[in-house]
Order: C-alpha cells, then sequence, then structure tokens
C-alpha cells in the first residue's frame, strides 16, 4: 500500500495556496468583469525578485518579501487602472486573452532579465518545523493551511459589511449603474485589482518554496489549479472555491504516493473542473426539462 503521510501536509498546504489565488480571482471578476490570467506570472516574478534581493543583493528577508508583495500589488494596479476602463465593455474573452497577453509580456521580460538556472527560495517560516511522529509541519506549511481560510472569512466580511465592499458587489451587478449612483467606480476597482494583486504576489512566494520556483511552472503549469478551482465555485463563491482548491490540492498531492498515478496528478485541476462544470450544465438540462 502506498505510504500517504508524507503527502498530507504538503497537500494541504498547496490546496491552501491555490485558494488564496482563487479567492483573488473571484473578487477581481465579482468587481470587474476580468478573468485574470496573468495571476501566475506575477507570482512567478514576485519570487524571482525576492531571490535576487536576497541571495544576490543581500537585503533583509522580511523586507524583500514585503517590497515584492506590495511590487505585485502596484503592477497589478498599473494594469487594471490603464487597460481596465478601455476593455470594460468589451466581450469577457477578450478582456481575458488581454491579461494573458500581458502574462507572456512579463515571462519574455523575466526570461531575458534571469538564466534559467536552477534557483531555491527559503523563506524565514520555512526553518522552524514541529515533528511528532510522522507529522511534520513547518510554518511556511501552516500558513499555507491556516490563511487562506483566515482570508475567505475576512473577505465575506468586507464584502457584505463595508461601504468598499457593498460597492464592490455594485460594480458586479452593473458598472454603469453603480457609476450613476454615485459610487467612485475607478477608486473601488483600483482596490481590487491592487488586493487581487498582493494576494497573487503572496502565493507566489509561498508556491516557490513549497513547490518550485520555476519560471514557466509558476507562471502557467502550477496556477491552472486555482483557475480551476475558481471555475468551480462559478466566479462567483469564495467558500466552494476554497474548498475546490484544498481538494484539487490534496489529491494532487497524495497522487505522488501512486507510482501508476504520479505522472497524471497534474491533471488533476482539468478532471475535477470538467466533472464539476458537466455535472452544472447536466443539472441546469433537467431544469430546463422540467420547467
Amino acid at each position: 500500500m502506498p505510504d500517504f503521510k508524507p503527502y498530507l501536509v504538503i497537500g494541504l498546504a498547496l490546496g491552501g495556496v491555490y485558494a488564496m489565488s482563487g479567492v483573488g480571482l473571484v473578487v477581481l471578476y465579482r468587481t470587474t468583469g476580468v478573468i485574470n490570467l496573468f495571476y501566475g506570472a506575477m507570482g512567478a516574478l514576485a519570487s524571482i525578485v525576492a531571490w535576487t534581493m536576497v541571495d544576490e543583493w543581500g537585503w533583509n528577508s522580511w523586507l524583500s518579501y514585503g517590497l515584492v508583495i506590495v511590487l505585485a500589488g502596484i503592477l497589478t494596479t498599473v494594469y487594471g487602472w490603464f487597460l481596465g476602463p478601455p476593455l470594460a465593455s468589451r466581450d469577457p474573452l477578450i478582456k481575458a486573452c488581454a491579461s494573458l497577453g500581458f502574462a507572456l509580456v512579463l515571462l519574455g521580460f523575466m526570461q531575458w532579465r534571469w538564466t534559467p538556472d536552477a534557483r531555491s527560495l527559503t523563506l524565514p517560516t520555512d526553518e522552524s518545523q514541529y515533528v511528532n511522529g510522522w507529522l511534520r509541519i513547518n510554518w511556511t506549511q501552516a500558513i499555507g493551511m491556516v490563511f487562506p481560510i483566515v482570508l475567505t472569512v475576512a473577505t465575506v466580511l468586507f464584502l457584505n459589511r463595508t461601504k468598499v465592499g457593498t460597492a464592490m458587489r455594485a460594480l458586479a451587478d452593473s458598472r454603469d449603474n453603480a457609476a450613476l449612483l454615485g459610487v467612485p467606480v475607478r477608486r473601488v476597482e483600483a482596490t481590487a485589482w491592487f488586493g487581487s494583486g498582493v494576494i497573487f504576489g503572496f502565493s507566489g512566494l509561498l508556491l516557490a518554496t513549497l513547490v518550485s520556483m520555476e519560471i514557466v511552472a509558476l507562471t502557467f503549469s502550477i496556477p491552472i489549479a486555482a483557475l480551476a478551482a475558481a471555475l468551480i465555485g462559478r466566479m462567483d463563491s469564495l467558500t466552494v472555491t476554497l474548498i475546490a482548491a484544498f481538494v484539487i490540492g490534496f489529491v494532487q498531492s497524495n497522487l505522488q504516493a501512486m507510482a501508476s498515478l504520479s505522472d497524471y496528478r497534474n491533471m488533476t485541476p482539468f478532471v475535477f473542473a470538467i466533472i464539476v462544470l458537466l455535472w452544472f450544465a447536466w443539472r441546469g438540462a433537467v431544469h430546463g426539462r422540467m420547467a
């Protein structure tokens, strides 16, 4: 029988990081109508810049990580501030393609600036580890498991209890109507872009130390799981996105313990997303016939 114990913690930690990005995607989509496809590239940029600051320039670790998270938020906001309004009335597919183009720009810059040499990013939270029998967990993994839950709860409260959150929900219904009601559309959208960018930067740092700091993988391959979780949540439900991300990360990690299936673990997000989306379509068809 395969030994799943070593993969339990890392699976939950990965699922949590996927959930963080998924929450950022859902909130941004509900506010601006944009399916952001450059979130992985933003996380990759944050991790490689952090590595440069700490390993090449000798900067303080905490300062460097804080700066790159803020940098991710600023760059994401700049994109939303300048390209958001011209694309606001365009088809969602066009918006998504525009964000994918920005991802390719970021990827091209990273490949031009940094060589493809192997690198490793070590966070200060990696150093302290709790061991009890087979259970081994460090602070980075603990943050990956706990912080997404706190983030989801805080985001739900923010959207439902604050003026800015109410304005974000109003934008999700109608951008034009919200503007007529006096909602500062540009500022509210900038808040959503910045908040999601900070989340993407933070999740990129965690992924770089939990999985790999390979630029292409961080840009496209690994973050697919977060997008799959957001799609399972129908780009609307934060709770469903959170649960789906944890399940995807958990299953994906534990498939490594099974020799016959370990090579197919990267298919996990696609399989889950396809099954759930087909179920939504089937349920809609059944309800349509009953009506």
